[in-house]
């Protein structure tokens, strides 16, 4: 393989690997330094958390939280919401909460034994590309795009290899001539 043509494939394909790999730590690797993502599924907090997005939820205590703050919390049957809270009652350890885009506040209280914590930021339609991977068909096009990205990276080591043998078949059957 021409040597400038193995430098610019060998790029193109770091950068491929470099974006997968970025995907890779936004959509699992955050939990590591103890940030948990979660796709957001509802409207209830546009334009700051917009459908689609992935928010990045980093745990709190319930007394780092004060009104005005965007909280992410358990609701019933284990799902998940992210609201602001619009009170604290300390007395009786609870949050009020709303969504940014609703008109009333939500029924019932948060109590601080459902906090998860609070998001530090967002990342708008990776919730969308998240949920498309963990799902078929998106999880085997994943795969496969996977796979071809391990043989783009060693093809050109592959066609020297074969160059190479085709060199010394090609020298051999010279000699014996």
């Amino acid at each position: 393989m021409n040597p400038t043509l193995k430098k610019i494939w060998n790029l193109a394909v770091w950068i491929l690997v470099a974006a997968v790999v970025a995907l890779a730590i936004l959509l699992a690797g955050v939990r590591v330094v103890g940030i948990t993502p979660y796709a957001v599924l509802s409207g209830s907090m546009e334009p700051v958390y917009p459908v689609g997005s992935m928010i990045y939820v980093k745990a709190a205590q319930p007394e780092d939280v004060s009104v005005g703050d965007p909280i992410t919390f358990y609701l019933d049957e284990g799902l998940v919401a992210t609201h602001r809270v619009i009170e604290v009652n300390e007395a009786e350890r609870y949050f009020r909460t709303k969504g940014d885009a609703n008109n009333a506040e939500d029924g019932s209280p948060v109590y601080y034994q459902n906090l998860i914590g609070k998001p530090m930021f967002c990342v708008p339609q990776l919730g969308n590309l998240s949920y498309w991977i963990s799902q078929p068909p998106g999880m085997y096009i994943a795969g496969c795009c996977t796979l071809v990205l391990l043989v783009l990276m060693f093809l050109p080591d592959v066609l020297d290899a074969a160059d190479a043998a085709d060199k010394k078949a090609a020298e051999k059957k010279n000699k014996s001539k």
